[in-house]
C-alpha cells in the first residue's frame, strides 16, 4: 500500500463520541462516496449489538491506542439533524474532565431525546384561509370550528375537536365541503415567538441601573458574568427581563433561563407571558416525550427563542445562545447528585464563557461562592436594596420556645397562634413553614423503644397518616402502618415523634376550625398544574392559611399574605453540614420574604430553641451581611470552599466487608503532601441506601491544587473489592 493510499484511508477514519459510559470517542470507518463528516455532525454507528447516534469528535484530545484501519467497523449513516456546535462540544469535554465523568455520559445529556433525531412524525392538518367555500349549512358546531380556525393556524382534527368541543363528523363534513383544507405537516409545529411589550414596567433607580448594565452586556455580545443580588421583593425578575428584551432584538438569538424547580413556578410563567405575549419554551421531566421531542428539535433548529428549564436544560443544543440567567442561583437543587454529578450554576458560568454571552446569577441570598467571586471582581455585582413599589420588609419576631413554647403535644406557640387569629379577623392570609413532609418523622414503640426503620436504608420511616402508611423518603419503600409493634407485638404502643406538616395541619384544623386551609408539599402537589391551581387559590383569597415545606419558598408573590410562621427555625442547623448555617439562613430569608409583599405590612415569627444562634440572630436583626461575613471568615480560616477544594469519595456495595476493605485500600494509598488532608473512611451518615452499604472519604486541598488529577492518580493505585463502586463528587454539597 502506498503512502498516498494510506493517507486516503486515514481520511476515512472518524472519531465518534457515543452516548455511553466511555472515556473517549471510538474510531469508525467512513465508507461510501460522501466526504467524511466534520466534527459536530451526528452519525449512526454500531455499538456492540446496538445502533446508536453519536457526534463526530476531535479524537486527538483523548489519548489511547489507535485501532488499525482494517479492524474498524463502518459507520452506518449520517443523521439529518443540525450538528453540535463547537461551544457545546467544548462544554462536554470540559464538564467530563472537571466532574471526572465519562464524556459519553455528558453527550447523552445533550442528545437526551433520541426520537428528535429520527425525524418528526407527519399527520394531517387542517387550516382555513380567505376564499374557501362556505358550508351549505352553518350549524352552531360548524360555526364554532370556523371561529376557532379563523386565526389561520393549522391544527390536527383531534386538536380542532378538543378546542372547539365538536365531534369528528363535524370536522370531516367541513373538510368534504371545502371549508377547511387538508395538508400533511409535521406534528411538531414551531413555538410562538416572544414579542416584548413596547413599554415595560416602570423601574426604580437601582433596578434601572442594573437593567442597563445587563442590556449593555447583551448588546456587546461577549462573556460578562453578573451577580444580581436583591432583597426579596426587589424586582429582580423585571431587571433581567430587560436583558431578555435586548437579546430578542437579534432575530436569531436564544435565551436560557434556569429555575431550580420549574414545575413550581407558575407565577413566573404568568409574568413572562404578560411581558412577552406568549409562554416560553419549557424543558423539564414532566412535559412528556412528545413535548420534549418538539422542544429539543426547535432548540436545535434555533427557532425556540426563550427556553426555561431545570438544570438539565443547560446541555440543550442551542444554535445561538446570547444570554443565560440562573434564577435563585443559591438553590441546592441545582446540584445533580445522581448519574453525572455536577452543579448547574457553575457549569452555566462555563457555558456562558464558551458561548461568549452574558450570564446573570440572581438571588436574594447569594451563595458563598458567588459572593466571593463578586468580591474578587470575577463577577460584576448589581445590588437591589429596596422592595419594589410600596412594599416594605416584614417585621421579625423570635419566639424563644424554651420560655414561650406551646403546651405538650402542640407545635404552634401562643404568640404565633394569636397572630394567625388576628389575621383571620382582618381577612389576611398566614403561612406556616415546616420542612418535614408527612405526619411524623419517627414512629416509636412506648413499650420496647423500637424505632421503625427502612429495610433498605439506615433511615426512619416517615408516617403519612392520611394514607395510613410509613414511607422512606430516600428509596421510596412503603408499608402499611402496623397496629402492633413489629418488635414486641404490643398493641397500641406505636406513637409518632416530632411534627410533620400533616401533624401541623391537624393542630391548625383544631385551633382554627373555620379557616380555609391547604398543605403545599411534593406529596400533595403531584400532577402537572397542581401548583398553578394552588397559587391561583392563594392569589384569589380562597385560602386563609397555607402550610408548606421548602416549595413555598420559591419566590411567590401573595399580596394578602401578611403573617409567616417558621415552626422549627433550628431544623436545618442540626447535623454538622459544611453549609448548614448558610443554607438555613438562605431558606429562612426566602420564606420570610413571602410576607408583606403588597401594601399591607407583614410579620415573620421564628420559633427557636436557640435564639442566640448566629443564623437566627441574623434573620431577627436583618443583618445577614454580618452573618455571611463571619461565615466567610470561618471558611477562609480552615481553607474550606470556596477558599479550598473538596472531593468526596463514596464507597458503596452490597457486602459491608467488601466496602470496608476497599476503604482500607484507599486509605493506604491516600495522597500525601503539604496542604492535602484525607478524612476517612468512615460510615456515611446514611450508611445504607437502597440496600447498599456506604462509606465516605473526603480529600481537602488548597485552592490552586488540581484536585481531579490528584484523585485520578489515587484511584489508579487502588483496585476496588468485588461488586464495590467508588463514586467521586467534586465540590460536594451533600455529606450524607
Amino acid at each position: 500500500m502506498t503512502a498516498e493510499s494510506d493517507d486516503m484511508g486515514e481520511a476515512r477514519r472518524i472519531s465518534v463520541m457515543v452516548p455511553a459510559p466511555l472515556d473517549s470517542p471510538l474510531d469508525y470507518l467512513w465508507a461510501g462516496d460522501m466526504p467524511a463528516p466534520a466534527p459536530g455532525h451526528l452519525v449512526e454507528v454500531p455499538l456492540g449489538k446496538r445502533r446508536v447516534i453519536g457526534g463526530v469528535w476531535d479524537g486527538g484530545r483523548y489519548k489511547g491506542r489507535q485501532v488499525a484501519l482494517a479492524k474498524l467497523k463502518p459507520a452506518i449513516r449520517p443523521v439529518d439533524a443540525a450538528p453540535l456546535d463547537a461551544a457545546l462540544m467544548k462544554l462536554v469535554d470540559w464538564v467530563a474532565a472537571y466532574t471526572m465523568s465519562a464524556p459519553g455520559m455528558i453527550l447523552k445529556m445533550c442528545l437526551s431525546v433520541p426520537e428528535a433525531l429520527e425525524g418528526v412524525p407527519v399527520r394531517k392538518h387542517l387550516f382555513w384561509r380567505e376564499g374557501l367555500s362556505a358550508p351549505d349549512k352553518l350549524t352552531p358546531a360548524r360555526k364554532a370550528v370556523l371561529t376557532l380556525m379563523a386565526d389561520g393556524i393549522a391544527r390536527t382534527p383531534s386538536e380542532i375537536g378538543e378546542l372547539a368541543g365538536v365531534s369528528a363528523a363535524v370536522i370531516k363534513g367541513l373538510e368534504e365541503q371545502g371549508a377547511l383544507v387538508a395538508e400533511m405537516r409535521p406534528v411538531d409545529q414551531p413555538f410562538a415567538v416572544p414579542m416584548p411589550k413596547a413599554e415595560g414596567p416602570v423601574l426604580g433607580r437601582e433596578q434601572q441601573t442594573a437593567a442597563d448594565s445587563i442590556s449593555a452586556a447583551v448588546a456587546a455580545k461577549d462573556f460578562a458574568p453578573f451577580l444580581l443580588d436583591g432583597i426579596t421583593g426587589s424586582g429582580k425578575t423585571e431587571v433581567y427581563f430587560e436583558g431578555v428584551v435586548e437579546a430578542l432584538k437579534d432575530p436569531t438569538a436564544q435565551i436560557l433561563v434556569l429555575l431550580p424547580e420549574i414545575a413550581l413556578t407558575a407565577q413566573w410563567f404568568d409574568r413572562f407571558a404578560d411581558r412577552f405575549g406568549v409562554e416560553p419554551v419549557v424543558w423539564h421531566s414532566d412535559i412528556g416525550q412528545a413535548g420534549r421531542r418538539r422542544a429539543w428539535g426547535e432548540i436545535a433548529a434555533g427557532r425556540a427563542r426563550v427556553v426555561v428549564g431545570a438544570r438539565s436544560a443547560l446541555f440543550l443544543p442551542f444554535r445561538n445562545l446570547r444570554l443565560i440567567i440562573v434564577d435563585e442561583e443559591h438553590d441546592p437543587s441545582y446540584k445533580q447528585e445522581e448519574g453525572v454529578i455536577y452543579h448547574a450554576r457553575d457549569m452555566a458560568v462555563v457555558r456562558a464563557k464558551f458561548e461568549a454571552c452574558p450570564l446573570v446569577l440572581a438571588s436574594a441570598t447569594p451563595s458563598m461562592e458567588s459572593r466571593v467571586n463578586a468580591k474578587a471582581g470575577r463577577y460584576k455585582e448589581l445590588r437591589l436594596t429596596e422592595r419594589h413599589g410600596a412594599a416594605e420588609l416584614p417585621a421579625m419576631r423570635v419566639i424563644d420556645m424554651r420560655h414561650e413554647g406551646p403546651a405538650s403535644g402542640e407545635w404552634i406557640a401562643p404568640m404565633l397562634a394569636s397572630a394567625i387569629e388576628d389575621r383571620l379577623g382582618r381577612g389576611e392570609q398566614s403561612m406556616l413553614f415546616l420542612n418535614r413532609r408527612g405526619y411524623a418523622p419517627l414512629t416509636l414503640c412506648r413499650t420496647c423503644g423500637h424505632r421503625i426503620e427502612c429495610p433498605a436504608c439506615s433511615a426512619w420511616l416517615v408516617e403519612h397518616r392520611s394514607e395510613r402508611r410509613l414511607v422512606c423518603h430516600h428509596c421510596g419503600h412503603s408499608m402499611r402502618t402496623p397496629d402492633n409493634c413489629p418488635e414486641c407485638d404490643d398493641t397500641g404502643s406505636l406513637v409518632p415523634c416530632g411534627p410533620g406538616v400533616e401533624r401541623l395541619q391537624e393542630e391548625v384544623t383544631a385551633r382554627f376550625p373555620t379557616a380555609r386551609l391547604a398543605v403545599m408539599t411534593s406529596d400533595t402537589l403531584t400532577r402537572p398544574g397542581d401548583m398553578a391551581r394552588m397559587v391561583a387559590m392563594i392569589e384569589s383569597g380562597a385560602l386563609d392559611i397555607v402550610i408548606g415545606t421548602q416549595i413555598v419558598t420559591k419566590g411567590y408573590h401573595f399580596p394578602n399574605l401578611t403573617c409567616v410562621g417558621v415552626i422549627d427555625a433550628d431544623l436545618g442547623l442540626r447535623g454538622g453540614d459544611l453549609r448548614a448555617g448558610e443554607r438555613t439562613w438562605q431558606q429562612l430569608v426566602q420564606v420570610a420574604g413571602r410576607a408583606g409583599r403588597g401594601d399591607k405590612p407583614g410579620t415573620v415569627f421564628l420559633q427557636s430553641y436557640d435564639p442566640a444562634h448566629p443564623v437566627v440572630a441574623a434573620i431577627a436583626t436583618g443583618d445577614g451581611e454580618a452573618f455571611m461575613e463571619a461565615e466567610e471568615a470561618e471558611r477562609s480560616r480552615f481553607h474550606m470552599p470556596p477558599f479550598g477544594r473538596l472531593a468526596a469519595l463514596v464507597i458503596s456495595g452490597p457486602d459491608l466487608a467488601a466496602v470496608v476493605e476497599t476503604g482500607r485500600r484507599l486509605a493506604r494509598a491516600a495522597p500525601q503532601g503539604d496542604g492535602i488532608h484525607v478524612l476517612g473512611p468512615a460510615p456515611a451518615p446514611l450508611a445504607r441506601l437502597r440496600g447498599l452499604h456506604r462509606h465516605r472519604m473526603l480529600v481537602q486541598t488548597g485552592r490552586d491544587t488540581l484536585i481531579q488529577d490528584l484523585v485520578a492518580g489515587w484511584l489508579g493505585r487502588v483496585k476496588p473489592a468485588s461488586a464495590v463502586k467508588i463514586r467521586v463528587d467534586i465540590d460536594p454539597y451533600s455529606f450524607m
